[in-house]
């Protein structure tokens, strides 16, 4: 019997399957000796019915007849053989994901065939079992509606009371294997897409909402691992933790798009239980904490990490009162966190807790109680006469300081990632659709705009002073008072989340003043990365998208004292060794400043404030090399360009394209330049010259092999070359250029015991950073080190003209570099 199946025939009919089902109904136990009859009998069978979904209804109408999903039961439970268990598995999932009629759907799920197997004990120790297990309640999900929902749960008085497909499938929601989580999550948001009453009533109500707070416990679990990676990459910056960081961030920032996700389904209830969990386990205990000045360095999350964290979940989970709840708390110190004695059922195991930032969270998964319900006693809401251990370790005690105020600390007086951090934050609040614009105004980080447009409509309907305001720069808010969505959301702070607001709020003028004065002082500090000034003016144009009436008398007298001196200091480059080079990043960088500070949103994403900038390590970097100069001379373009674009805008004036220089001059008659035949193309090997005023001179690359040139020293424009030619025999006074380097930065001096012999320093012709983005890796990451030549002439005298020669023409290269750069550096031109 067990051989007839493989004699030859023909393979997609009604016969077959009939053959198929008549064999399977004969066999009464399945083992080692007929279990790839049965595997194959199965597959076969899914191929068959799927052909027929889609040819022929008749091959279905066989199936419901016979109830061969019975005898897939029956199978099952006669099978001593796990591959069997999953041959079924695959079946039956392969026919539910390919059926098209909506009749066979409807028979797949009914007589609570699909239910036996969800609740079968498989032997899910088995992995592979296991993923065709959680493959198979997906594929189920996959097929829910309002109609076949109703096929797989069980009610009682129009009430949900069992839903195997969810609960089974809550069991393995923080399994130990990703792809495990990610299949059940794309379960559940199946589930709450459906949009059926019933059924969000049924996974709201308790024990099945505890899933809400688990999820958020076991997100806060990633966050503490993530700031132990970011504590530890400064004492081992190596790639593997780079690696590890950005895998984390991934991982988190999955878990937020989760949670936007199931917001959107559109279930209040699960919206608020999200809210409420998100704030009561993460942000209030945890979050706001570390960003106090004087923060204890034992809590579970660092400054640095919460910043970073904070963006995130305002920038990803929309859900209006999270925003506002978190942007009222910014508002004011926070005395205490309060919450309940009365415990209630979580899902977390106590003993889960982690004692800081700095040990090994004790598990990133949970483990599954009674079925995977978990357990853990957490405060609740009804009383406030306890506080919970988690929120007592992390309570607030700056008590004069609000976090909001902490946040301008970081940006005056902070270090790079937290000077980020918090610029960061602000302009994810501004740019939060779901704030309310009087929190925003509450803040002080209402837009110019906004505020004018509100002043204006106040206005037209006659409502208060609204003209007067609207032409007075000094009063920047309708009213100076707390606004009434402010006072809505520090009541829900204190009733709902027990925390205990203390302070009288200033106003958002004052507010305003504060943050403007934050940021032009930040503009104003040598010791932060041009970056995040670059994030600062985009922040401070958002404010102050008009001119220099709405700037404040101190502010434009920082900001003036910060230009001038980064304007001397961009004088002083023009005498630099890389003064070739300067115009060019000039109009390049001011090109990026204008784009980056009018650009509609930040240039960079939250995770940026994890890492710190990357800038050229002394160590790989030899201490001889002029890299280090060409990168301060960038980083002193990249601020003076975005200081004169900043007092640009407060004179009112229109930001141009280009920056405003003077455009280069024809060559000069008398120049060496032409002497030689050069155009504007510049010297390169290989290019024909006239050998006017080059001198003969002996140079050595390799020890023990000399070479004869003519060597020469010209510039055209800002640029200049140093030429190495070799004469042509059969042009009179006429040569190729052989070797070419930059003049600029050659340092030129006569060896003080050959009087014969000059000295060159040939530093790189680019900056490794300013190559362009198709260039191969391993060229830009290059360590470039600087050359040296010595030249041997036939006399003294040879020797000295050569020095002149080298001199002259840098000097022309800086004369031409400050005539040219002249109108950028006389503003009030």
């Amino acid at each position: 019997m067990w051989s007839s199946i493989w004699r030859s025939r023909d393979r997609f009919t009604l016969d077959e399957l009939r053959y198929l089902t008549n064999q399977l109904e004969k066999i009464q136990i399945v083992n080692e000796v007929n279990k790839d009859f049965v595997i194959e009998a199965l597959r076969s069978m899914a191929e068959l019915l799927t052909y027929g979904d889609q040819h022929d209804p008749s091959f279905f109408d066989f199936f419901m007849e016979k109830q061969v999903m019975g005898e897939f039961i029956r199978i099952l439970n006669i099978s001593k053989t796990s591959s069997v268990a999953l041959q079924l598995l695959q079946t039956i999932s392969i026919l539910i994901q390919n059926l098209r009629r909506e009749n066979a759907i409807y028979y797949m799920f009914s007589n609570e065939h699909v239910n036996y197997l969800i609740t079968y004990s498989f032997d899910l120790r088995n992995e592979e079992l296991l993923s065709y297990y959680i493959s198979f309640l997906r594929t189920i999900s996959g097929k829910l509606n309002k109609n076949t929902i109703s096929l797989l749960v069980k009610t009682r008085d129009e009430e949900v009371v069992s839903f195997p497909l969810y609960v089974e499938a809550m069991r393995f929601a923080f399994h130990e294997e990703s792809m495990v989580r990610t299949a059940v999550r794309s379960l559940t948001l199946n589930v709450y897409h459906v949009g059926d009453d019933f059924v969000n009533k049924f996974i709201t109500s308790a024990p099945h909402s505890d899933y809400f707070t688990n999820l958020v416990s076991f997100f806060r679990v990633q966050c503490i691992y993530l700031s132990k990676l970011v504590s530890e990459y400064p004492k081992n910056p190596c790639s593997e933790s780079i690696s590890a960081i950005h895998a984390t961030v991934d991982e988190i920032e999955d878990n937020l798009y989760y949670f936007s996700d199931v917001t959107s389904a559109g279930i209040p209830v699960v919206g608020s239980l999200i809210t409420d969990n998100i704030l009561q386990l993460l942000v209030l205990p945890f979050l706001f904490p570390a960003l106090q000045l004087d923060t204890d360095s034992n809590l579970k999350l660092g400054a640095v990490t919460s910043l970073y964290l904070l963006c995130c979940i305002l920038r990803i989970v929309k859900i209006k009162d999270l925003a506002n709840t978190i942007a009222a708390a910014l508002l004011y110190p926070l005395e205490s966190l309060a919450a309940n004695s009365e415990a209630k059922k979580n899902g977390y195991a106590s003993g889960n807790s982690c004692a800081n930032e700095n040990e090994e969270p004790c598990s990133d998964s949970v483990t599954p109680i009674n079925a995977g319900q978990l357990c853990v006693d957490i405060p609740n809401k009804a009383s406030s006469s306890h506080v919970h251990p988690e929120i007592a370790e992390g309570s607030f005690s700056s008590l004069h300081f609000s976090l909001r105020e902490s946040l301008l600390s970081y940006i005056t007086d902070g270090d790079n990632a937290r000077a980020l951090g918090s610029l960061s934050v602000l302009a994810t609040l501004l740019q939060t659709k779901e704030l309310d614009e009087s929190m925003l105004d509450a803040l002080g980080i209402l837009p110019q705009r906004k505020q004018h447009k509100k002043l204006l409509l106040q206005a037209l309907v006659g409502e208060g002073s609204g003209e007067e305001r609207l032409f007075s720069f000094e009063s920047c808010s309708p009213r100076d008072g707390v606004s009434t969505e402010l006072d809505v959301y520090l009541k829900k702070l204190k009733e709902q989340y027990g925390v205990s607001i203390v302070g009288a709020g200033a106003s958002p003028r004052i507010h305003r003043n504060q943050v403007l004065d934050a940021l032009v002082k930040l503009l104003c500090r040598s010791n932060i990365s041009t970056e995040i000034l670059w994030d600062a003016g985009w922040l401070l144009r958002q404010l102050l998208p008009y001119s220099e009436a709405e700037f404040k008398t101190h502010h434009l007298k920082l900001l003036k004292d910060s230009y001038r001196n980064r304007r001397s200091a961009l004088q002083r480059e023009t005498k630099g060794i890389w003064v070739d080079l300067l115009i060019s990043v000039l109009c390049d960088q001011w090109k990026n400043c204008k784009r980056a500070i009018e650009a509609s949103s930040p240039r960079k994403e939250p995770k940026c404030i994890l890492l710190p900038f990357q800038k050229l390590n002394s160590e790989v970097t030899p201490a001889e090399s002029s890299l280090p100069a060409g990168e301060r001379m960038c980083e002193l373009v990249k601020v003076f360009v975005l200081l004169h674009q900043l007092q640009m805008f407060s004179l009112g004036r229109t930001l141009p394209e280009q920056p405003p220089i003077y455009p280069p001059i024809d060559i000069p008659e008398t120049s060496r330049a032409k002497a030689v035949g050069l155009d504007v193309s510049g010297l390169k090997p290989g290019t024909e010259i006239r050998l006017v005023h080059a001198l003969p001179c002996r140079i050595s690359f390799e020890r023990g092999k000399e070479r004869y040139f003519h060597f020469l020293a010209v510039s055209v424009g800002t640029s200049g070359w140093l030429a190495l030619v070799d004469e042509l025999p059969l042009k009179i006074n006429c040569g190729i250029v052989r070797v070419v380097a930059p003049l600029a930065g050659t340092n030129p001096r006569i060896d003080d015991k050959q009087s014969r012999w000059l000295h060159l320093r040939i530093r790189p012709s680019t900056l490794p950073f300013l190559d362009p983005p198709n260039m191969p890796k391993k060229r830009r990451l290059k360590p470039l080190v600087d050359g040296r030549w010595t030249l041997a002439f036939r006399d003294d005298e040879s020797c000295k003209t050569a020095l002149s020669m080298v001199l002259e023409e840098i000097d022309l290269q800086i004369t031409e570099a400050e005539r040219r750069l002249r109108p950028v550096l006389d503003l009030e031109l």
